[in-house]
């Protein structure tokens, strides 16, 4: 009995063949100006449960100003091996937990203090994560 469509109807297979091919098209389109990587998870970097933790604090308040797997930064400054260092890039400040913890709870310039926003817990475990970038 006819519907009131007059549409025809697609067959299943010619569906999955256009959507096969709509899907082509879109990777074709999309990777050549892709020069993003894909973003890890904490299993394949290794992390514990604290790296875990302040990798998800990092994600929530650091990474809208601060590249975490490069010294190219954003808003400011990349903190790929921050602890490596003997001081830190900007400030000059030894770069260490007491002096890199100061400043995420009291800010400096133009970065804001969190010692409102992140527990004492939460900054130990965000260090942790620092730590390993």
């Amino acid at each position: 009995m006819p519907s009131g469509n007059s549409r025809p109807l697609l067959r299943s297979g010619q569906i999955a063949i256009s959507f096969t091919a709509l899907s082509a098209l879109l990777l074709l389109v999309t990777i050549p100006g892709c020069d993003v990587e894909r973003r890890k998870s904490d299993a394949e970097l290794g992390l514990n449960a604290q790296q875990a933790a302040g990798r998800r604090i990092y994600d929530s308040h650091c990474d809208r100003c601060h590249e975490p797997y490069s010294k190219r930064g954003k808003k400011g400054p990349g903190l790929k091996g921050v602890f490596q260092n003997k001081y830190l890039s900007l400030s000059g400040l030894p770069a260490n937990d007491e002096r890199v913890s100061d400043i995420i709870r009291l800010g400096r310039n133009e970065m804001p203090g969190y010692s409102q926003t992140l527990s004492p817990q939460d900054i130990q475990d965000l260090l942790a994560y620092m730590h390993t970038l």
